[in-house]
């Protein structure tokens, strides 16, 4: 998971429905109170008094005014957005607007920034002064349309991305998504989106990352504008119907359930791929990392395959010898006579037929 804001909510859902949760916060929201550009960005507003104002977020319109009731200025601010147009952007923002005694004039057609100048210029509201509320990843293409529409404009900007402290935890994440070893990845930010991208470059691992999220490892943003960076990279991103929290919870839950779960058999032995989980029979069957790694391989396989790429297939990489241990430990810890059979001078074959 690379999100920052409501991680814990997010981790909570998935630990409930039996995930183990690697969280790796690509981004995280700057403290405001300690940002004293908003509170300077908010005295300019009230002074020039904009006769449009674009709401792009619901928790940036919230934070908005719990700093300007903080430092004063939140009477001063509700007067001056009372008397102006509000264009609100997707029902959050409504309802963050409404919750502040406000009332928007329109919504726009999709939650994206384009969509809000769109009804700009749509709704004869250019050559406008116009206020717009940023949501800490700044659209320079649309806020230049803006700027071009428009008479002018100021910006406001309640939350700001920042990296974390911790700095190893995403490198950790990525290379866990290059070595197969997660079933999916979630995104709910384009900023967090592009960052952890940003990452995967530098460790000249891009390639890597972006061939694991189009096969092995699910991808699931909250929203096209959060996997718009993705998609653009080449990954393949599933996304909900309805861009939320709680649908994308239920997206990843259910795909990993209806389509990334390995059944076999094997004689009269059934066996269950669910993951990193192992079940024969019904029954778990604890493997180590190496083991996995080639019951993953052997499993998703139809045919033999060559020590050579199970060799690669190790997380540590290993010799003829390692390979030999950690074969010989999968077979001890399925305990299923004939399940894997040593083809000479070639490899090794998983003798089951997916049910």
């Amino acid at each position: 998971m690379t999100s920052d804001r409501r991680s814990e909510d997010l981790i909570s859902a998935l630990q409930r429905r039996g995930a183990d949760v690697l969280h790796a916060p690509a981004l995280k929201i700057a403290p405001n109170d300690q940002d004293t550009a908003l509170v300077d960005e908010t005295r300019a507003l009230i002074e020039a008094r904009p006769e449009v104002v674009l709401v792009t977020t619901g928790y940036g319109m919230r934070r908005w005014f719990e700093v300007a009731d903080a430092t004063g200025l939140g009477a001063q601010l509700s007067e001056v957005l009372e008397s102006a147009r509000i264009l609100a952007r997707g029902p959050k923002a409504v309802g963050a607007v409404r919750a502040a005694g406000l009332e928007e004039v329109q919504v726009s057609a999709s939650e994206t920034t384009a969509s809000l100048v769109d009804a700009v210029e749509t709704s004869g509201l250019t050559g406008r002064r116009v206020a717009i509320q940023l949501h800490g990843y700044t659209d320079e293409v649309q806020l230049a349309r803006l700027r071009d529409l428009s008479a002018a404009v100021w910006t406001v900007t309640p939350y700001r991305w920042v990296k974390p402290t911790a700095h190893d935890r995403l490198p950790k994440l990525i290379e866990a998504t290059c070595a197969r070893q997660l079933d999916a990845l979630t995104f709910t930010s384009a900023p967090g989106a592009e960052a952890t991208l940003a990452v995967a470059r530098e460790l000249g691992r891009l390639s890597e990352f972006v061939d694991a999220l189009t096969d092995d490892v699910l991808a699931a943003a909250v929203g096209p504008v959060t996997a718009a960076p993705l998609q653009a990279a080449g990954a393949v991103v599933l996304m909900p119907d309805r861009y939320r929290l709680g649908a994308l919870i239920r997206l990843v839950t259910e795909e990993l359930v209806q389509h990334r779960v390995l059944r076999l058999r094997s004689g009269s032995t059934e066996l269950e791929l669910r993951g990193r989980a192992v079940a024969v029979d019904g029954l778990p069957v604890k493997l180590g990392p190496n083991s996995l790694a080639l019951f993953t391989a052997l499993a998703g396989a139809d045919t033999v395959i060559r020590r050579q790429e199970l060799q690669r297939c190790l997380p540590d990489g290993a010799d003829d010898h390692a390979l030999e241990v950690a074969m010989s430990r999968l077979r001890q810890a399925l305990g299923v006579p004939g399940l894997i059979t040593t083809v000479v001078k070639r490899g090794y074959r998983l003798n089951a037929v997916r049910v």
